[in-house]
């Protein structure tokens, strides 16, 4: 699909300095961008490349001036880098404008669902389940029954949706994500025998929540496991039974939530985090990467290490982690001549 300079400039509320029937139909780095493609400069560090792309649009900030001859057309706008998204964006709405109900495909007679479904060949949608509109389910998604969903969700390939599954608007679900499977409970018994404890609960995803690939949410032992409105999940994240995560609060890969946690609002977590059960982490907490977490977090608090210290705290005491051999070294030194002297 092509694009005139024109045409983008009114999508960006922008203004085009040079020709505004240039046409592109692929996007690129500034430093590689090629005739027919757009690209965008926000960081004046690649200004240089401006005046050497063969791209055939830029987009640039408003206060951008030429001071060299150019090839490319510019579009100006109030933020390049934000624009840049915006159009990312809109292609990207474009390409998955998938609509109609592919077959073969399973849809159970007491399903209903809302305008421009699209549902992928050997998708499954189970008994009493409820879409809304403009909801895009890809090919080899299971829904089970009982499970509703908002307006404007995607579902990607090979999504798994458990029965009683509630899920808002505006929400992305990436692939292999499975979201609803039995938490982790059992009981010990005698013998060292383990019987399982049913999950009756669910999973309660709120509006614009996205899921990373491959990471799974287990349904409630009793009650709901809660994502709350706007939390963003990276790919293969473990969330146990009956934990519950505030609104807007990012996970970055590989973490994972114990049973029963309770996180609160615009934390940030980083990768390979993890965190033990039964425990309540305050808002706007930070957590760096490959930290374990075993203590209830206050409020702004910032942690590292493994288990997880305050911040600060850390990166004091590191200095001393690094030294420790000389430190051994010379305590033995001191000790040799305090015996010597003795």
């Amino acid at each position: 699909m092509k694009f005139t300079a024109a045409q983008i400039a009114e999508i960006l509320e922008g203004t085009v300095v040079g020709n505004p029937e240039a046409e592109v139909s692929e996007l690129a780095k500034i430093e590689e961008g090629s005739e027919g493609s757009l690209t965008f400069l926000s960081n004046p560090k690649y200004t240089s490349y401006i005046y050497k792309t063969n791209a055939s649009i830029t987009i640039v900030n408003s206060n951008f001036e030429i001071e060299q001859p150019i090839t490319t057309t510019l579009i100006k706008v109030k933020d390049a880098y934000k624009a840049f998204s915006t159009l990312l964006e809109y292609y990207n709405q474009i390409k998955l404008n998938k609509s109609g109900i592919e077959q073969p495909s399973f849809v159970a007679e007491s399903v209903k669902y809302g305008e421009e479904l699209y549902l992928g060949a050997f998708s499954y949608i189970g008994e009493n389940v409820i879409i809304g509109d403009n909801v895009k389910i890809y090919p080899n998604v299971y829904i089970g029954d009982n499970v509703i969903i908002g307006n404007n969700v995607t579902l990607f390939a090979g999504v798994k949706i458990y029965s009683e599954t509630l899920i808002g608007n505006n929400c992305v679900i990436h692939g292999g994500a499975i979201i609803g499977a039995d938490g982790f409970g059992f009981s010990p018994g005698e013998g060292g025998v383990y019987s399982k404890v049913p999950q009756i609960g669910n999973v309660v995803i709120e509006d614009n929540v996205d899921v990373g690939a491959a990471t799974t949410i287990d349904r409630a032992t009793l009650g709901s496991t809660i994502l709350r409105k706007g939390v963003k999940l990276d790919n293969q994240i473990q969330i146990a039974h009956n934990v519950e995560i505030g609104q807007n609060t990012a996970i970055a890969a590989q973490t994972g939530i114990a049973g029963s946690t309770k996180i609160g609002e615009n934390c940030l977590i980083g990768g390979q985090v993890g965190i033990s059960g039964h425990l309540t982490i305050g808002n706007r907490v930070k957590i760096q990467a490959q930290s374990g977490v075993g203590r209830n977090i206050k409020d702004d608090e910032m942690l590292q290490g493994s288990p997880a210290l305050a911040y600060s705290n850390y990166n004091k005491s590191y200095i001393h982690f690094k030294n420790l051999s000389q430190t051994v070294d010379k305590l033995n030194q001191l000790e040799k001549k305090l015996n010597n002297n003795g």
